[in-house]
């Protein structure tokens, strides 16, 4: 075993899992620039944009796993606030957000390292956007939910195809679309993104798998530091000025967004 390669990989992947668990959006965003840039800074072969958004893929699979496992824990509890994981919302969204993430991981495999390179581009300013909008979810549960229908199943297809070529799940963009656009209930908001990102990251697996190019190795390294770190990130985010961090978060995006920009021209 490459013991630099395991420390780098369970680290970044530590990283990405800690800002998922701490800001409730998709490690990915953050894991993408650091996979691409960290490993070749460190002294080993740099992986390619293929590679990396498989890498990302399955560490998004791996941490919304734990995500929902662990709601499933405090639910049992009677620990989770009144949250709640609507089926109905999770069935349009999480069904469209599959079909989405197959066709994205599948697509990837037919794309250049520049097209990677600008979709996670466009990405990573969508998310700086979104992540500056302050939430209006609604927070009360007393009324039955309702939603549009064809905006959430058209805006999960589409989250799900750009999400599925660079490897994310698409958290960061889907949860100001479910507080602003389709009104959802902020506790259920939280409780079933868990479901749907957990759903895409499926698609995105089987897309990646059947794209090929998947760095075996590397991939349980990451893995194994993102169950750790989204623990971890989870647990400090009731310790801490989450507002602070949030915008700590912005600006790393927004710096190695400028970076991706840069690579492509």
């Amino acid at each position: 075993m490459d013991l630099l390669l395991f420390f780098i990989m369970f680290i970044l992947g530590l990283i990405g899992s800690f800002f998922s668990g701490l800001l409730g959006i998709g490690g990915a965003i953050i894991n993408f620039p650091l996979l691409l840039y960290v490993p070749e800074m460190a002294g080993l072969e740099p992986f390619t944009a293929h590679q990396v958004s498989a890498i990302s893929m399955f560490q998004v699979f791996f941490a919304s796993l734990a995500g929902v496992v662990a709601f499933r824990r405090k639910a049992k509890a009677g620990k989770t606030s009144g949250a709640v994981i609507d089926s109905k919302l999770a069935l349009y969204m999480g069904s469209s957000i599959l079909v989405g993430s197959l066709i994205g991981g599948f697509i990837s495999g037919m794309l250049d390292e520049r097209m990677i390179h600008l979709v996670y581009g466009i990405l990573a300013i969508i998310a700086i956007v979104l992540m500056l909008i302050p939430s209006k979810g609604r927070l009360d549960l007393d009324q039955p939910l309702t939603f549009n229908k064809m905006i959430a199943s058209s805006t999960s297809l589409a989250v799900g195809i750009v999400s599925g070529i660079v490897g994310a799940g698409g958290a960061f963009v889907l949860i100001p679309v479910m507080l602003t656009v389709l009104k959802i209930p902020v506790r259920t908001t939280i409780a079933s993104s868990l479901a749907i990102v957990f759903i895409s990251a499926i698609g995105g697996v089987i897309g990646k798998l059947s794209a090929g190019d998947i760095p075996v190795e590397p991939i349980i390294y990451t893995v194994l530091g993102s169950l750790i770190g989204a623990s971890i990130g989870s647990r400090v985010s009731s310790m801490v000025n989450v507002r602070l961090l949030r915008y700590a978060l912005l600006l790393l995006i927004a710096v190695t967004a400028v970076k991706v920009w840069s690579s492509i021209f």
